[in-house]
This record gives C-alpha cells, structure tokens and sequence, in this order.
C-alpha cells in the first residue's frame, strides 16, 4: 500500500506534505518506477535518480503555468506520475499508454517535447524571452544534464542567457552519466566544482538563505569530497595555478574557474540532489533571484535500486527485467544476433586487418555495437560525447590524413549534423563511413527516435553512396566495401535482431550501384509483378511474392541494395518488362526508395503503375512492438498483396486459363 502515493494525483497535494511525507513519497515512488518498469522497460537509472528533485520542483513552482523543461526528457516519469499520470503509469512505452518522454499533445504539465540532447536551454530560454516580451510572471525552469553540456548547442544558448533575460533557472542535474560514463573537458570541470572547495562560490545571501536550516545542512552541500579537497588538492591546484592579476577575480577565486559565472549565470552548488530540504530551500532561493540561476546539483543515477547503480549503463533504458536480481529474460533459442552486434564484431575484424580504420561514436557504445571494438581495440576507439556535429567534423579531419573512420550514429541522431555531412564531408567528397543503426521505428521510443527519414535527407546529397543490406552478412559485405571506397559512404539498418543468416570468414566486395537480382520472371503466362524489396523490408517481399506466386502471378524479387547510385538500368528493365513494380521499405514514402524509383519512370517515360509500401507522411506513433505498428499502418505481406490484386486483378483467371489448357 503507498500511503501517501496515492494521495497525490497533482502537484497541488505535493505542496500539502509535510518534509517527512515528501520523504516516505520519494521511498514510494522508486518502489513504484522498480515495479512497474520491470514489467516492460524503460529509463530505470535516470528517473530513480530525480525523485528528491522532481518532488522539489513541484513542492516550489506550479505547473502548469510555470514551465519545466527536460533535457532529452527520459527522465519525467516522477513528474508524469505527480501531474495525473499514475494511473496510466503502468502503459509507459506501449501501445496507447503515455510516451517514454515529454509530449506536448499528452498533458498541459507538459510544456516541451524532446528526445534528444541539449535542446532544454535553448527552448527554456525562448519561452522566458516570450514571458518577458508578453509581461507575464510565469516561471521558467530548465533541468539539463552533465551530459547535455557535451553538446555544442547548450553552449550557444549559454552564451546568450545572461543578454537575453533577468530571469531564468536552469538545474544541472550532475549524476556522471548520460548512457555510458560521460567523457571530455566537461566532465572533468564538473568533477572539480564537486570536488574543490575554492570552486563553490556561494554568495553571501545564499549563505544566509541556507543557514535558515536545520544546523548542518550547509556541511552537507559541500559534502565529504569538499573536505578531501580542503586537506590536499587546495595546495596543490594553488602551487600550480597561482592566479596572475588577470585571473584573478578579486574573491580569493579563480576568474576562468566557472563557466557560467564566466557567462553572466549566477553558479550556486554543488548541492546533494537528494536532500529534500536542501534541494527545496535552493529552488526556493533561485525562484527569488533577479538575474539568471543555474543550480549545481548531484545526484545518483539508480538511487533505490542496487542494481541499477551498478549497471548503470544497461538501466538507463531497459528491457524487462526480474526485480529482485536485475537479470533480463533469457533470448529465445535460435534468436538471430541484433543488427548493432553484428555491427560492432564486424568492426573489429575490419579493424584487425585495415589500421586506417578507426570507430566513432557520440555516447552510444552499447546502442551501436562499438562497445566490442572499445574492449578489443580500445585505441582504435573514440566516444566524442553527445556532439554527432563535433563527430562527423571529427570523421572528416581523420579522413583527411588517410583513415576510413567509422561514425556509428542512430539514424535519427545524425539528422542533427546534416549540415556538417553536406558541408564538410561530401563537399569535400572525404571517405567517412557513416553505420546508421536504428534506420527503422524504435517502437517503444517513439517518433523522437525512429529512423524514418534518412533516404530523404541524403539521396540529394553529391559525392555520396548510401546502401541497406537485405541480412548481416551483406552489412559485413557493405560495411568492406565501403572502406574500399574513395567517397563518403552511408549504411542504413534496423533496430532489433537481424535475419539469422550465417556470416562469410571473408566478406566480398560488392559493385557500387548495383542491385542483386533474387529472383527473375518465369514468363509462365502470369501477370508480371516486381518486388523491390529495400533492406530489411527484404523478407516480407519475399512473402508477399510467395503468396501472389501461388495465386498465378510471375513474380521477381530484386534486392536493390542502393538507394544512391541507384541501379537504373535494373529499375528500368523490370518496369519495362512487368506489369506492376512494387516498392518497399522502412522510411517514409514521401523522398524515400519509391519515390527515387518513379522519378527513373518519369526520366525514361515508362508507364507501369508502381504501388509504394512504406510509412505514411507522418510522425509514427511509439508502441510496444514493430509488428503492431507495420499493421496499423499497412507495412504488411497482406496489404501488400491486396494492392496488387487491386490494380491487376486478372492473375487469378489468368492461371485457371493456363490450367485447362
């Protein structure tokens, strides 16, 4: 029974708590989040590790007139279930239940979507230079992560907070991970505010605000690691770094010491995120502030959870798992491996006999697969952080000296360095290799995460060849050819486990543009249908062509490999010889393969009808599974063939026909 749990269904009975009824709540909330996650997954770490917090911003603010925004927002679960949520709480990331992450369109508390990093500041700050254009008094609280401070577009928006407006809060939740251990000059800063006490200037009226509690809370916030810090590493960073008149700030400090401060922010923390009244106390004071706050706290990524704490990069998100152990369940016998491991075993054989191949990933080395080249060759290895921009920049500066770099980036993640791609790869027609895993729905994330526009997005670009292998051995087939290749080179493929096809020793070189023809026209007397069948989408066009086969049909299946160069002499063959082409794919139909195969039609004048299976122009809902999603939206062997039956119907009589002859 959650006593008090469930008693709360808005922030309004949040604020009628007592300190220690906030307490027993946060106890209760990470036995509902161990619970009701373990049943179908989701982001476990990062949400036990913001109740004291969430409870805090609601205990202070009032939602939904003041604003909160998450950075990438997987961790608003405790704020769904304290703003009337509960109750749907255990449909999280399934078909009809609430989205994994903030959305507008499911409650008014939520004032901001996203789902990826480093858009809270930016956001946070337009809607406070709005609230100050319109006179309003509403407040504007952005919670961003150590890790949303990797990448580059959170440092614009700093640069332009303290011009912008008077007031604005921002909430670094500092736990030392994003997916995996945050990486770089960041992370390393953020370690030294935590652990230098000449790095926490907190001003006097702070300090005063604070010693309004309880004695000892201010011993607290600084923490055990301040007191280390006061015995050895103060002598030792003041012998080294002896501050010139310049350097100094006049404060007994370090002027170039803290960024924010540095940036017109007021710096106050670092506080422990999990002290109810501390955190409650702080926010109270940021809210009273008239020049912009950002409010250091940290905090323990699976708090509650054991488990969760020591694996903390497999419960950032997770499957199901067994509550009292953590484990998942066991695959199914036979279970062909993910698209990402074969990825990543690839790599390292490429690695183990090329030395100019090298992998890059932007914080996803579990995600993509790079995980095995960083235990087997971990020089071979770079994780740049959350920055795809920096990483693609980074890929194009190696390709420079004579590398083939690898950058191993979520299809919906690379969307964010297009310009780069365009700018600084393909103009300059370098040889990055770009592995885009997650081409496809992620089901249970959500429209933020599927891969559905990449066709689109790259087959306008020059200098570029894209492909999707039809099964893993033709990714090792693709990923060989393409260190071979003097241009960038672009690989689409899904989430989730792969055809369970057997791997070469050897992968072999495939020619550039060229589509595998799987099966030709019999020319049996039947109505000629052409399956193009892209990528993945490869096993049901050979359903569908089974299925239309016994029905009288003359079917081919073509494996078109490339959507850039794509293979015109075989695309014009067989829309000349058949009677309907069929197009599949996992990307949306408007720019996608289908549309690149009607333009052929358009240039060379051929009239046969082209039926387009794909996602339709809009954004994909999230699920609990692949399968409901391609049957609600008509991705199916049996929509499919209803569309052909539609169009060239006589195929059935035709075979009768033939039979009595």
């Amino acid at each position: 029974m959650s006593k008090f749990l469930d008693m709360v269904d808005s922030p309004e009975q949040v604020k009628k708590l007592t300190l220690p009824q906030l307490g027993q709540l946060a106890e209760e909330i990470r036995y509902e989040l161990i619970t009701k996650l373990s049943k179908n997954g989701g982001h476990l770490g990062p949400n036990l590790g913001v109740v004291e917090l969430t409870l805090a911003l609601h205990a202070v603010f009032n939602t939904p007139k003041d604003k909160f925004v998450w950075d990438v927002s997987h961790q608003v679960y405790v704020h769904k279930i304290l703003t009337g949520r509960r109750d749907r709480f255990h449909t999280i990331r399934t078909t009809g239940g609430l989205n994994g992450f903030s959305l507008r369109t499911e409650s008014p508390h939520d004032c901001y979507g996203a789902g990826h990093a480093g858009t809270a500041l930016s956001a946070a700050l337009g809607m406070a230079a709005a609230r100050d254009q319109r006179g309003s008094d509403e407040h504007v609280v952005a919670i961003f992560g150590d890790a949303a401070l990797t990448n580059g577009i959170s440092f614009e928006a700093l640069n332009n907070i303290g011009h912008t407006t008077k007031r604005f809060i921002g909430v670094l939740n500092d736990n030392e991970w994003s997916i995996a251990k945050n990486v770089g000059a960041i992370a390393s800063y953020l370690n030294k505010l935590i652990t230098h006490p000449s790095y926490n200037r907190l001003q006097k009226d702070f300090e005063r605000w604070l010693r309004r509690m309880p004695k000892g809370e201010i011993a607290l916030m600084l923490g055990h690691k301040a007191e280390e810090a006061l015995k050895g590493a103060l002598a030792e960073v003041t012998l080294r770094h002896s501050p010139s008149p310049v350097e100094s700030d006049g404060r007994g400090g370090f002027g170039s010491s803290l960024i924010f401060e540095e940036m017109g922010l007021r710096y106050l923390g670092p506080i422990d995120g999990h002290d109810l009244p501390l955190m409650i106390s702080s926010l109270q004071f940021a809210k009273s502030c008239e020049q912009p706050v950002v409010l250091h706290v940290l905090t323990k990524k699976g708090r509650g959870y054991d488990v969760a704490i020591q694996q903390p990069e497999k419960f950032h998100g997770t499957g199901p798992y067994d509550v009292q152990t953590g484990a998942s369940p066991s695959p199914k016998p036979g279970t062909a491996p993910a698209w990402q491991d074969v990825f990543g075993q690839t790599m390292v054989k490429l690695c183990q006999k090329d030395n100019t191949i090298v992998g890059i990933t932007a914080a996803m080395p579990s995600g993509t697969g790079l995980k095995h080249l960083e235990k087997a060759m971990p020089q071979r290895y770079y994780d740049v952080g959350i920055a795809e921009e920096h990483a693609v920049l980074f890929a194009a500066g190696m390709a420079t000296m004579g590398f083939h770099p690898v950058c191993a980036i979520y299809s919906t993640f690379l969307q964010r360095s297009y310009d780069c791609i365009i700018h600084d790869v393909a103009l300059q027609d370098l040889p990055v290799i770009f592995c885009m895993d997650r081409a496809g729905l992620s089901a249970q994330d959500g429209p933020t995460h599927h891969g559905l526009f990449d066709i689109a997005y790259l087959r306008c670009v020059p200098n570029i060849i894209c492909m999707a292998p039809k099964d893993e051995d033709e990714l090792a087939d693709m990923m060989f050819t393409a260190t071979h290749e003097k241009h960038a080179c672009f690989i689409r493929y899904p989430r989730g486990a792969a055809e369970g096809v057997p791997i070469k020793d050897q992968p072999r070189l495939l020619e550039i543009g060229k589509a595998e023809v799987v099966q030709n026209f019999t020319s049996h007397g039947g109505r000629k249908v052409a399956f193009f069948g892209l990528g993945n989408m490869m096993s049901l066009a050979r359903q569908a062509a089974k299925q239309l086969g016994t029905d009288g049909y003359d079917v081919a299946i073509i494996n078109p490999r490339f959507t850039k160069p794509l293979d015109e002499g075989t695309t014009e063959f067989f829309g000349r010889a058949a009677d309907l082409v069929v197009t599949m794919e996992d990307h949306v139909l408007p720019g996608g393969y289908g549309s690149s195969v009607l333009e052929v039609f358009s240039e060379k004048q051929i009239q046969t009808p082209v039926v387009r299976i794909g996602w339709p122009d809009k954004f994909i809902e999230h699920a609990s599974s692949v399968d409901y999603l391609r049957e609600k939206h008509g991705l199916t062997v049996a929509n499919t063939v209803a569309q052909v039956k539609a169009l060239i119907p006589e195929a059935a009589a035709a075979k009768r026909l033939v039979e009595v002859a």
